[in-house]
C-alpha cells in the first residue's frame, strides 16, 4: 500500500507555538479541508467517530488528511439511516448523546460534533467542555453548557452554536455548514501563518521531505553561472567515459583542459585533442591544411581521424569530474553533438 507522506499532525504544530491556536485565515483552510474529507467519508457510509486535531494529518504544502480510522464504523450499504450503536473516541470530543448513554445515535451527527469542537480549539486554544475526570468530563458534555469568547466574532460564534448543538436534530448538518458565512467568506491574512515544526526527535525543519536542501545545507550553495565560470576560468583536470548508445558508435573522447574557446567559442562541440568532425577544417585521413603551420609530413595522424563518421550528429553522454586537491566531485553532466 502507498500513500501520501505526512510530516506532522495538527496538534503538533499547535504544541509547537505558546498561543496554542492557528490565525483564523489558517484555521478556515483547514477546516474547509476537514469538511471535504468529512462528506467524501459519509458519501461512502463510514463514519470517523474520532475527529481530532491529533488525527489530522497534513503534508508540506499544507493539504490536510483524516488518519486514524481504528474506531471507524461503514454502514451497512442499505441501511435506512445512519445510526450507531457503539463509540470509542476521545472523551473530550464525544457528543451528549454518547455522553449521556444512548443506546442509539446519528453517526453523522456525531463527525460534526467533533469537528465543532474541533474548530473551537484551533481557533480559541480551548475546549467547550472540561472536567477533572472523565466522570465531570461526561457530566458536562451531557449538560451542554459552555461560553464562547467573544474575540470570536459573531459569524464564528454562530458557526460553533449550531455544531455544537445539544439536541442532534438540530445539530447543523453538513449542508448547513457549506452555506454558512463564516466558511464562505474569505478570511484576511491578519497574523503570521503556524509554519510546520521540525521534527522533534531529530529536529529536522525540512521533514526528511527531499535530500535537495540536504545537501545544500552540508555543501554549500553555488549559482549554476558562477559554478561554469568556475569550470571554465580554473585549471581543473577534467576526466569523462563515453557512454556508449545502442546502435551507434561514440568517439573515445578525452577532456584534458576545458577552455573558453572549445565550450563557448562554437557551441558545436567541446575543445579536444585529435578529434575534429567532419567537414570542420579537415576531413578523415586529411592533414591540417598549410595555414595552420603544422607541416603534413611532420604531423602525427590521429587514428580517431581515419574513422568514417556516416551520422554527422553523435550524442556523447558523459560525467564531469572536477579534481580539487583531495576532493572530488560531481560538476556537470555534458552532452556533446558531433
Amino acid at each position: 500500500m502507498v500513500m501520501e507522506y505526512c510530516v506532522c499532525g495538527m496538534q503538533e504544530m499547535l504544541d509547537s507555538i505558546p498561543e496554542k491556536r492557528f490565525p483564523v485565515f489558517q484555521a478556515h483552510g483547514y477546516f474547509c479541508q476537514l469538511l471535504d474529507g468529512l462528506e467524501y467519508l459519509h458519501s461512502q457510509g463510514i463514519v470517523h467517530k474520532d475527529i481530532k486535531p491529533g488525527n489530522l494529518l497534513l503534508t508540506k504544502d499544507g493539504s490536510l488528511k483524516i488518519s486514524d480510522l481504528g474506531v471507524a464504523e461503514a454502514l451497512h450499504p442499505f441501511a435506512d439511516d445512519d445510526t450507531c450503536y457503539t463509540s470509542q473516541g476521545s472523551p473530550a470530543f464525544q457528543p451528549p448523546e454518547i455522553a449521556n448513554g444512548q443506546d442509539k445515535f446519528s453517526g453523522f451527527k456525531v463527525d460534526i460534533w467533533s469537528a465543532g469542537v474541533t474548530l473551537y480549539n484551533i481557533t480559541t486554544s480551548l475546549y467547550p467542555f472540561e472536567g477533572d475526570n472523565i466522570y465531570k468530563l461526561f457530566e458536562n458534555i451531557g449538560k451542554g453548557d459552555y461560553s464562547i469568547p467573544e474575540d470570536c466574532g459573531p459569524l464564528l460564534s454562530d458557526l460553533l452554536r449550531g455544531m455544537l448543538e445539544h439536541d442532534p436534530v438540530k445539530r447543523f448538518s453538513m449542508q448547513h455548514i457549506r452555506q454558512h458565512n463564516w466558511v464562505r467568506k474569505k478570511h484576511p491574512q491578519s497574523e503570521n501563518s503556524v509554519p510546520i515544526p521540525p521534527s522533534p526527535d531529530t529536529h529536522d525543519q525540512w521533514r526528511s521531505m527531499t535530500v535537495v536542501p540536504y545537501l545544500e545545507d552540508l555543501h554549500g550553495y553555488v549559482e549554476e553561472e558562477d559554478e561554469e565560470d568556475k569550470l571554465l576560468d580554473g585549471q581543473e583536470n577534467i576526466y569523462t567515459k563515453e557512454v556508449a548508445l545502442p546502435g551507434k558508435r561514440c568517439p573515445a573522447v578525452i577532456f584534458n583542459r576545458l577552455s573558453h574557446t572549445g565550450s563557448r567559442g562554437t557551441g558545436a562541440y567541446p575543445a579536444t585533442r585529435g578529434v575534429r568532425p567532419e567537414g570542420e577544417g579537415t576531413h578523415p585521413g586529411q592533414d591540417a591544411s598549410p595555414s595552420q603551420g603544422t607541416p603534413s609530413e611532420t604531423r602525427t595522424p590521429d587514428p580517431l581521424e581515419s574513422r568514417t563518421w556516416s551520422n554527422p550528429l553523435r550524442p556523447l553522454c558523459c560525467f564531469v569530474l572536477v579534481a580539487d586537491g583531495n576532493k572530488v566531485s560531481i560538476a556537470k553532466f555534458w552532452q556533446v553533438l558531433y
